[in-house]
């Protein structure tokens, strides 16, 4: 009896708090692009895309634990950049190549589905390591979940939205222009990733309430630059 609790912890829980919170995310980013949503098939690609990105970095990032300290600065830097190109190529390959990314709001919306579903299956991996830890107990999990949902599920929306961001905006813009903005994009978006890692590493309690309040900012500035990437969708609109 015992072992089938355990089985079934490990299949409900990691579902509970990796899974469902990233699809409550995902139902919020999706609303942005009510005027003219995104085919469900799609999206729901995109998302399993970004699954199997969260498998595929692992071993690099194995490597790179493994060859330099854990909480040094370029080990922050390095992590962070892996998961980002990893997140980006993962939403280029599914998504942002294809022909039914047919305007700006797009790019966003395809990148966040991306960090979303990579998101659900990493958070998943922190459950189920909590949940086959010593002293595994319901509560720690639910924690764990709400931290998880809150915290790392932001950052990798944040940071995958100011790629899409930055692809949106160059747009209608030249194909130098365009390397330039997702240039641009790419490296913010490592840096938002490795001071949000930086500060939760070295600074431990004390600096997650800080981290998290800047992050939310962030949030609030993405959503509210969307505003203009509609604008230029619509505009273009009119154009034609």
């Amino acid at each position: 009896m015992f072992n089938i609790l355990i089985t079934n912890h490990l299949i409900l829980y990691p579902l509970l708090g990796g899974l469902l919170p990233t699809i409550i995310w995902l139902w919020f980013w999706l609303k942005e692009d009510k005027l003219n949503p995104e085919p469900k098939k799609y999206i729901f690609y995109s998302f399993i895309i970004g699954m199997i990105t969260a498998l595929l970095v692992l071993p690099l990032e194995g490597l790179i634990i493994k060859y330099f300290p854990y909480t040094g600065l370029l080990t922050i830097i390095l992590l962070s950049s892996s998961e980002e190109l990893f997140k980006y190529f993962g939403a280029y390959f599914s998504a942002l190549r294809k022909k039914y990314m047919d305007e700006p709001i797009d790019a966003v919306v395809y990148l966040i589905t991306v960090a979303l579903g990579f998101a659900a299956l990493e958070n998943s991996l922190f459950v189920i390591s909590t949940i086959k830890s010593i002293d595994f107990n319901l509560t720690k999990t639910i924690l764990v979940s709400d931290m998880r949902f809150m915290g790392a599920t932001l950052l990798h929306i944040l940071s995958s939205g100011v790629i899409g961001l930055f692809i949106a905006l160059s747009f209608y813009k030249s194909k130098i222009l365009k390397i330039s903005y997702l240039f641009f994009g790419l490296i913010l978006s490592i840096i938002l990733h490795s001071t949000f890692n930086f500060f939760i590493i070295k600074e431990g309690d004390d600096g997650i309430f800080i981290i998290f309040m800047i992050t939310w900012i962030a949030i609030i500035i993405l959503i509210l630059s969307l505003e203009k990437v509609k604008r230029l969708g619509r505009n273009n609109l009119k154009l034609n």
